[in-house]
């Protein structure tokens, strides 16, 4: 192989390597499982790979705790109506997770709910 094709092609991988390596399997996740969330919008990250909804959530006894529930690419919440501005911080939303297996406060975004009674969702559940 000439050099110069050579060169290419180790370009063209180290290209590719990071964004195969960024993206990841959602088996953190316990899809068999939904949680509901009743929370306070904390902060919401409109950002790539993946957008970021954190959820102040009252505990029975302590502070709050801080959920972490990863959504999806701006470009798809943007297909499923949702914006960079739906989320405001204070916001009171209820919140549906498939909740991360080893229990850590954190999980992939379902839907939310807000006072109103309006809702978005970014993954569509299948009746039962």
């Amino acid at each position: 192989m000439k050099l110069p094709s050579a060169l290419a092609i180790a370009l063209l991988l180290a290209a590719v390597a990071p964004q195969a390596q960024a993206h990841h399997s959602f088996g953190v996740f316990n899809t068999a499982k939904t949680v509901t969330l009743q929370g306070t919008v904390y902060r919401f990250q409109w950002t790539n790979p993946h957008s970021w909804l954190w959820l102040s959530v009252a505990q029975t006894a302590g502070p709050p705790k801080i959920w972490g529930i990863e959504t999806g690419s701006p470009t798809m919440l943007l297909r499923r109506g949702l914006e960079r501005e739906t989320f405001q911080p204070g916001d009171k939303v209820s919140v549906d997770i498939h909740p991360l297996r080893d229990g850590r406060s954190g999980g992939n975004f379902i839907r939310a709910t807000f006072p109103d009674g309006h809702s978005v969702a970014v993954i569509v559940q299948k009746e039962k």
